[in-house]
């Protein structure tokens, strides 16, 4: 007796659930026609939800919690709205917003309520592109709410709309895309594999025509296997999985019954899995071009990954300025005052116009999730992340090969935190890159120089490129924060620079 029936995913049932397998209304990526009535129907949608949310706090949920702020600033948008006019962007951003959040919560909120979060995100992405159908930002959530449903050929499409209306990808959605095309070759040739070596197999994999009776085909197989009938299992297990590639069920449930598949082979030969090599190399083929798109130049064109200890060796003894991303600053001249600095730290978005910020850049310092200037070549890259998971991911799919000669390590991926240990209840505030850079710098304590320049925690406005003009800045809370603790160890303070040292 094997755990593999334990191992099936529930299934979807409903309109929704098939849908979602065969491609139609709720998950092509063709958006639907414009209309208001589809905005208002689905602002009528999100009320519930809200309500349901309310409890999030209490249960310390932070992702759904997140949801339930969105959904209330969505509908009190909508409220101050005028009905006569079209969706202003204000209420658009708060749509993309509320969407964004609901596929976070589905891709891992606790409280075991995904699919209504999924279901939601579909909802708005769909409206999203109802209202605005060339709008960058909305294919791109559809794609995502597309492929975390598992609905990759819809998803490989929105991507594609994406990308044919954007000059910069910032996202990495490319690399993304080409991870799913190879994943999807992969599939194909598994199944393939599987249908050649099994022919009586075909058998079963015609006559299921829904989720049920493919599972009832499955559930057979299984029963077949335990009671060692191998020779009658076998077929309906492989019909079941050709079945399921054939409609187009989501990716995560046939990749979930692929390996229970495997599970049984090798326990009914003893553990032995040599005669199955073939097929584990397509099953894993395809599930780590899905994870991790491949990389053209796994070396990133010979960088070296550095720890504390060798980002401390690399700044000792030099003189440092850290140049903020401020209005103020690129409306002033102090670009010649800011390279004659040994070390020039610049974070994110950063713009450079040569008379206002100087032209060098020594390191760049960015959050993960941020697609911006990771092309600029520097001596080193530093990211930061809270999430292990996804610095790691973000690191494979942004960093550019020759790009940077050094590139920090998991030793710095959260200064504040790793390093200080400081908690949130100590910093309830997520750190900025500027602040978990000046942090650590400040920690490391090996410069002569240690001077701020247009810091001025964006009272002035920010001075950014073209694209990343609405990414949100800081919140007043945080950025309140991070300017009482950088006061408290200022040496001297003027107009456009803070000296620590």
């Amino acid at each position: 007796m094997t755990k593999a029936r334990r191992l099936w995913p529930r299934w979807r049932g409903g309109k929704n659930a098939e849908n979602g397998r065969r491609g139609n209304a709720g998950s092509t990526a063709t958006a639907p026609p414009a209309a208001s009535k589809e905005l208002e129907e689905c602002l009528r949608a999100c009320a519930p939800h809200s309500d349901r949310l309310a409890a999030a706090s209490a249960e310390n949920d932070r992702k759904r919690t997140d949801l339930a702020a969105k959904l209330r600033h969505l509908q009190a948008v909508h409220a101050k709205a005028d009905p006569s006019e079209a969706a202003s962007d204000e209420l658009f951003d708060a749509l993309l917003a509320a969407g964004t959040a609901a596929l976070e919560c589905g891709n891992g909120g606790n409280g075991g309520n995904g699919g209504d979060e999924q279901a939601l995100a579909l909802l708005i992405s769909a409206t999203v592109l109802a209202e605005r159908g060339s709008s960058r930002a909305g294919w791109r959530l559809r794609a995502r709410v597309l492929e975390a449903a598992g609905d990759e050929i819809a998803a490989v499409e929105a991507y594609e709309r994406y990308l044919a209306l954007t000059d910069d990808d910032w996202y990495g959605v490319a690399p993304r895309l080409a991870g799913l095309r190879i994943a999807a070759r992969q599939q194909e040739d598994m199944l393939r594999l599987l249908a050649r070596e099994c022919p009586r197999a075909e058998e079963f994999a015609t006559a299921p025509v829904s989720a049920a009776e493919v599972r009832d085909v499955w559930d057979e197989g299984v029963r077949l296997h335990d009671k060692g009938d191998h020779a009658q299992a076998e077929p309906r297990l492989v019909g079941a999985l050709l079945a399921m590639g054939r409609d187009r069920h989501p990716v995560g449930e046939l990749q979930n019954a692929v390996g229970q598949y495997l599970d049984l082979r090798i326990a009914a030969a003893d553990g032995d899995a040599s005669g199955l090599r073939e097929l584990i190399g397509h099953y894993a083929e395809q599930r780590r071009n899905r994870m991790r798109p491949p990389l053209t130049d796994p070396t990133l064109g010979g960088a070296d990954w550095i720890g504390v200890g060798e980002l401390r060796n690399l700044i000792a003894g030099k003189s440092v300025c850290l140049v903020a991303n401020s209005e103020s600053l690129g409306r002033g001249s102090l670009g010649p005052e800011i390279d004659a600095y040994d070390l020039v730290v610049r974070f994110s978005s950063y713009r450079i116009d040569a008379p206002a910020t100087g032209t060098r850049t020594d390191l760049h310092a960015t959050a993960h999730e941020h697609g911006f200037n990771w092309d600029r070549p520097v001596t080193t890259r530093m990211v930061f992340g809270g999430s292990a998971e996804k610095w790691g991911y973000s690191l494979r799919e942004r960093l550019v090969p020759g790009a940077q000669r050094y590139v920090t390590d998991e030793t710095v991926r959260w200064p504040l935190r790793h390093l200080g240990g400081v908690d949130w209840d100590a910093w309830p505030s997520v750190p900025t890159s500027g602040f978990n850079t000046l942090w650590l710098l400040d920690f490391l304590d090996v410069s002569p120089a240690l001077d701020l320049f247009g810091f001025d925690f964006y009272e002035s406005g920010v001075h950014r490129l073209p694209g990343a003009m609405r990414v949100p800045v800081t919140s007043e809370r945080e950025r309140t924060s991070e300017k009482a603790w950088v006061m408290e160890r200022a040496q001297s303070v003027n107009d456009m620079r803070i000296s620590l040292r």
